[in-house]
């Protein structure tokens, strides 16, 4: 197994995003212009949730790379959020099945490289079949699908952070 950092495939809406993310207190909200889809979003996030994937991305521990169709508006997101420019998993503004493509090829290459892979997403991520089979074959995947409706909370993050510590996996 590699020495290097779990790369973390990170989405957007559904896992950062979200409409009741929770986490003991009121949730941020912003606006983020989307030049892809020439649009200004409404976006909400649990504060503490922004700050544990900075930390965690600053320190060295992860590698985050935005995993999302926001990829190609992804510095509108850094500046939001004040993250650092982050590695994208494709650049282009994809949708649908060719997003969901995409998201996949990024989870096996990972593998394929020989690193950790965490990967958050709320539509994406296989819960079982085959290719749930495959991405944990390795034993080198964390697969985390948040409800969509709450994103990411607390408990997936002592998980991400375990697994960033070596604790997991």
């Amino acid at each position: 197994m590699s020495d290097l950092p779990p790369v973390w495939l990170l989405d957007v809406d559904g896992v950062i995003n979200a409409n009741r993310p929770g986490w003991g207190g009121p949730p941020l909200k912003g606006r983020c212009w989307s030049n892809a889809d020439n649009y200004e979003y409404t976006l909400r996030w649990a504060p503490s949730l922004i700050t544990r994937i900075r930390d965690l991305h600053r320190a060295g521990a992860v590698e985050v790379h935005w995993c999302s169709t926001w990829c190609a508006d992804a510095a509108a997101l850094e500046y939001l959020w004040a993250f650092p420019p982050l590695a994208r998993a494709f650049t282009e503004p994809l949708r649908g099945e060719e997003a969901s493509a995409a998201k996949l090829a990024a989870a096996r290459k990972v593998l394929a490289d020989g690193r950790r892979l965490i990967w958050t997403d709320d539509t994406e991520v296989p819960l079982y079949g085959d290719v749930y089979d495959e991405l944990m074959s390795t034993g080198r995947a964390l697969l985390i699908r948040p409800k969509m409706s709450t994103g990411l909370q607390p408990e997936h993050m002592e998980v991400i952070e375990a697994v960033a510590r070596g604790e997991a996996l």
